[in-house]
């Protein structure tokens, strides 16, 4: 486990930004649309460059922690429990605060295998997944009615793609593609647009993600941003 926060926390001085949201979050623009974008730590890899290719198109946020940290949204489970905090205080120091876009994803945390008992991390292939497949579909499901609650336009980015050996957690080969699946269904049903990373990413990942490793190289999420970056223009217009 402290291991891959030490990870995080170099792959996050790789964007500066990061590490001083001030720079990300600091001036908001009363004359530009307001975009929200919540996700795991992959998100939180692309988002300084998101910022940097829309500073004058839009205000782009994402929750942040007590310390000024970006905060890694994880999986469906944790999205249960705080998406209303998200929504309603995240970066911009009001109690509410209207919403125009929304990039959202979840599915990278929920199809790891964690410990019954203790709900860390494991490598232990017999331990259950955060969220099986089921429980995935039930959790979405709530966090996208709120979602639309908010009248703003949503975005669900897919879970990128993975080798089949990582470090950290067991995340079994494949799972990404049935997470995704059942994800689009979803979305699908509720009218939401899809940015679809996975297929993006997926004919990519020797050139830009870390060996044995769910996380990308810098460049690896400038492209990412610069999809982000597509689709929330697409939305705006």
């Amino acid at each position: 486990m402290n291991s891959r926060r030490n990870f995080i926390e170099k792959t996050l001085l790789l964007a500066p930004a990061i590490v001083f949201p001030k720079i990300i979050f600091g001036s908001l623009n009363p004359n530009l649309p307001n975009v929200l974008i919540i996700g795991d730590s992959i998100s939180i890899g692309y988002t300084p460059f998101v910022k940097d290719l829309l500073k004058f198109k839009a205000n782009v946020f994402r929750p942040m922690l007590d310390e000024n940290k970006p905060e890694n949204c994880e999986g469906t489970s944790k999205g249960i429990k705080n998406i209303e905090r998200w929504l309603t205080k995240t970066g911009v120091g009001k109690s509410s605060f209207q919403w125009d876009v929304i990039h959202f994803n979840f599915g990278l945390h929920d199809l790891k295998n964690v410990d019954p008992v203790s709900g860390k991390n494991s490598k232990n292939p017999n331990d259950p997944q955060q969220a099986n497949l089921k429980q995935y579909k039930k959790n979405l499901e709530k966090i996208v009615e709120k979602l639309k609650a908010t009248g703003a336009k949503l975005i669900f980015a897919t879970t990128t793609p993975y080798p089949d050996k990582t470090n950290g957690p067991l995340r079994k080969p494949g799972m990404s593609a049935k997470y995704n699946q059942k994800a689009k269904k979803i979305m699908n049903k509720n009218g939401i647009e899809i940015n679809d990373l996975y297929t993006f990413m997926k004919p990519r990942m020797n050139e830009l993600q870390l060996p044995n490793n769910v996380h990308f190289k810098p460049e690896g999420y400038k492209a990412l941003a610069e999809k982000v970056v597509q689709r929330i223009n697409e939305i705006l217009q």
